[in-house]
């Protein structure tokens, strides 16, 4: 997979031609100088996806949706949200001088938009900028098909699942985006310690989750609520908590905030008064062979 028209900032420069490939294709294929980190599966119109880059700048975030129009809108509104991101770094990147009657400075020094915008290049050279949405991409692809030929084993540290499709015909149960055999796909993309966030507001798509993650024979240990809910008067990352205090639960916590909060369906379901079902489940290490 060529990822680097997804993410160009990102674009291991030293790498050349591989003599180690299997194939030519293989050896000239440009690389990334890190693996995605982060998967948004059914990532809708992409809320999570703006939310969390800035949070996690030196992470790569990819949505994965099936639709092709709402794909083609999300990468639309990437671009977009590049391009202003790039003129207000050029705006913002040298000061106005201070206005002296006694120098005459021309107007084109004086003018904000007189000063080009980065190209492409310069911010690959640059490297990732908080909040210039490089580091988010989005890709059409039916991942119950094919999650594990998109990432490596054991590459990913976070996999958000947020308000899936319930199926409520038990015949369409089987298209659910979580099930037994699925939960062990997302085990094998997943590092040791990774976290997998699950969101609905239909209960009965809730347990069956649930339960899913609690059957998968001990791939995952499920993290209990007073970890990842909210406590008052903390700040997101930067808050202590009252129990362990650890760095974990806090980013934890503020993942869970931002899942309920800055999606489009947990805004909608929040505008309805509907209730919102959390599960959070850590990816535990894999026993060592006999």
């Amino acid at each position: 997979m060529d990822w680097s028209p997804h993410y160009p900032s990102f674009v291991d420069t030293e790498s050349n031609v591989k003599p180690e490939a299997d194939s030519l294709d293989a050896a000239t294929t440009p690389t990334l100088d890190r693996q995605i980190a982060i998967a948004d599966i059914g990532c809708g119109f992409g809320g999570l996806l703006f939310a969390l880059a800035p949070k996690y700048p030196e992470s790569l975030i990819l949505g994965l949706e099936i639709r092709t129009s709402v794909t083609e809108y999300v990468e639309q509104k990437i671009l977009a949200m590049r391009a202003q991101a790039r003129n207000s770094n050029s705006k913002s990147a040298l000061p106005k001088p201070e206005p002296n009657e006694d120098v005459k400075i021309p107007k084109t020094e004086l003018d904000d938009d007189a000063k080009p915008a980065p190209t492409d290049l310069d911010l690959m050279l640059s490297g990732p900028v908080p909040g210039n949405f490089q580091n988010i991409s989005v890709l059409r692809a039916n991942t119950m098909k094919f999650l594990p030929n998109l990432f490596p084993a054991s590459s990913l540290s976070k996999i958000f699942l947020c308000f899936p499709d319930p199926h409520f015909k038990t015949r369409k149960h089987k298209a659910r985006i979580v099930s037994p055999g699925l939960v062990s796909e997302y085990a094998f993309v997943m590092k040791p310690g990774g976290v997998v966030y699950t969101i609905t507001d239909v209960e009965d798509l809730h347990l069956w989750m649930t339960g899913a993650f609690r059957g998968s024979g001990g791939l995952f240990e499920e993290v209990p609520g007073d970890v990842w809910q909210e406590r008052e008067g903390e700040e997101g990352l930067n808050g202590e908590g009252t129990e362990m205090g650890e760095k974990w639960e806090a980013e934890v916590r503020d993942d869970v905030r931002i899942m309920r909060e800055e999606t489009e369906e947990g805004k909608k379901v929040t505008r309805n008064g509907g209730q919102k079902f959390v599960g959070v489940w850590r990816r535990a290490a894999d026993p060592p062979w006999p």
